[in-house]
This record gives C-alpha cells, sequence and structure tokens, in this order.
C-alpha cells in the first residue's frame, strides 16, 4: 500500500493547505470571483478530454449548486471573519450535517457513536462561540457572521454528499472524475453574476489586477483541491474499505491548523484549541466508535 498511503497522505496536504490558498487568493479576489475562477480552472482544459459521465443534469445541476453554496459561504466567511486554520476545522463539521441529512432524507439511523459525536461537535462549536463573545484580540480574527457562514458552507458540502449519494441510488457506475468536471460548469455563470450584481461596483474589474500568486491559488483550488484530489481520493476508495480510508479526514484539520499559523501568521486562542480538539475527537468517535463497539460487544460473547 506504498503508493496508496502516499496518495492518501497527499489529498491530506491538498486538502489542509486548500484553505490557506484561499485566504491568499481573495487578497486579490473578491469571493464570488474567486468562486467563478475556481470552477473555470477545474473545467479547463479537463472539460475538452473528459466525456460527460453517465449521469443526468438533473444530478449534475443540484450537486454543482450545492458547491456554488459551500464556496460561495466559505469565501465571504474568509473574508468577514474566519481563519484559514479554524475554517479547516469548522468545515469537518460537513460530518455532522451530512449526518442529519442523511436520516431525515434517506431514512438513515442515528448509531450511537453518532449522537456521541454530535454532542462533541456541539461543544466545539460552543467554544468557538464563547471565544467571538470574549471580543478583542481574544476572538482571534474571528467573528459571529464568519462562523455562521462557516457553517452553512458545512451545511452545503454535506448537500452536496447527500446528491453523491441519490446520483449513486440512481445511475450507479459513473465516473467520479467527469462528474466533477462536468458538474464544475454549473457554478461558473452564477458566481459571475452574483460578481458582477452584489458586490461593490469598485471591486468590478479588481481580478485584473490579481498578483501571480493570486492566480497561482486559483490555479491550486481548481486543479489541485477540486480535481486532482478529488480523484485520488476516489481511486482509493474503489481499492480499499471506506473504513481505511476515512480516518486520513482527521489530518486535514491537522494540516490546516498548522498551515494557517505557520503560512499567514494566524494566531489560535486557548479556547479555539479547545474547540478544535472537540471537532476533531467528534470525528475520531464517528469513525472509529462504531468499529470499538463491535470488538467490545464480541469480546463480552
Amino acid at each position: 500500500m506504498g503508493i496508496d498511503l502516499l496518495a492518501a497522505l497527499g489529498v491530506v496536504v491538498i486538502w489542509g493547505l486548500n484553505f490557506v490558498a484561499m485566504k491568499f487568493s481573495l487578497r486579490d479576489f473578491t469571493p464570488f470571483q474567486l468562486g467563478a475562477f475556481r470552477y473555470v480552472f477545474a473545467v479547463l482544459p479537463l472539460l475538452f478530454f473528459i466525456r460527460k459521465p453517465a449521469l443526468s443534469w438533473r444530478w449534475l445541476f443540484p450537486a454543482g449548486l450545492a458547491q456554488l453554496g459551500q464556496f460561495g459561504f466559505l469565501f465571504v466567511a474568509l473574508q468577514v471573519g474566519m481563519t484559514a486554520a479554524l475554517a479547516s476545522v469548522v468545515m469537518q463539521t460537513q460530518v455532522f450535517f451530512t449526518t442529519i441529512l442523511g436520516v431525515i432524507l434517506l431514512n438513515e439511523r442515528l448509531s450511537g457513536p453518532l449522537r456521541v459525536g454530535l454532542a462533541l461537535a456541539a461543544v466545539g462549536l460552543s467554544c468557538f462561540a464563547l471565544n467571538i463573545a470574549s471580543g478583542g484580540a481574544a476572538s482571534g480574527g474571528i467573528t459571529l457572521l464568519g462562523l455562521v457562514l462557516n457553517l452553512g458552507s458545512a451545511a452545503m458540502w454535506a448537500a452536496s454528499n447527500i446528491v453523491v449519494r441519490r446520483a449513486q441510488q440512481s445511475q450507479p457506475g459513473y465516473d467520479p472524475v467527469a462528474f466533477v468536471v462536468w458538474m464544475s460548469l454549473v457554478p461558473i455563470l452564477p458566481f459571475a453574476v452574483m460578481a458582477w450584481f452584489f458586490e461593490p461596483v469598485a471591486t468590478r474589474w479588481q481580478w485584473t489586477h490579481a498578483s501571480l500568486g493570486a492566480w497561482a491559488g486559483v490555479a491550486y483550488l481548481g486543479w489541485f483541491a477540486t480535481v486532482a484530489a478529488y480523484a485520488m481520493w476516489t481511486g482509493l476508495l474503489m481499492r480499499h474499505p471506506a473504513n481505511r480510508v476515512a480516518p486520513f479526514s482527521l489530518g486535514v484539520p491537522v494540516v490546516g491548523l498548522a498551515a494557517g499559523m505557520l503560512l499567514l501568521g494566524e494566531q489560535v486562542s486557548p479556547l479555539q484549541w479547545v474547540g478544535s480538539a472537540c471537532v476533531v475527537a467528534a470525528l475520531g468517535v464517528v469513525m472509529f466508535g462504531g468499529r470499538l463497539m463491535r470488538r467490545r460487544g464480541a469480546a463480552l460473547l
């Protein structure tokens, strides 16, 4: 599993650095401009070489709209009051939003570990909220609006997960890389329209003055974080059981926290560390809790 282990670690690093690239590019792009160009890069040039997946647009379209919501909320959150370091942690709450939506829409069962994980995640988010309420420098550049928008982004990621599950049930066996590329067509125009009509007039042509570094960040988001990492992750899930692959996602907030602090000079307060630890612990309970309960049950028999 040498190559696959490197692939898994590569995905963790790519997705962990993803938030730093967003924060850096937002220095020269508005949030909706960054959204539009992220998906332009995700589409080009692969659209000319990858055929449309054997999947109806009734799945591609809502999946693309979910991406619009996910990154629209996230990019605005990073601009109005959210650090790259903590955004990487808060985004992991998508696991719990996915669980809640799965129970409501797919009639999935809410297991014991999931209940414990949800409780731990709630404690972690409460720590972030208390830290914001403390105000001043102790808030670490985090605002209530930024936190709420970040949670909205995680919820939209969860909605995207549900769409993918339903698409797989409806039309199994489609190419996931082709799915990502063709789905990426959907958010481009809405992002461009929102950038033109909902952001300040003075910023409409701001992207024309973006630095090469900011464009490199956009390319990273489109080619690496969107297409390459997703392709590697999906390949791992195709070759190995999900319970062996999924735990690697625990490394994403670790890399995100370290990258935000080392590359952007972001500060994490003690209360934010506690909140982050609770969220990561919640993910660990969800991923490993069921397995531990089964082993314990087998040992008692």
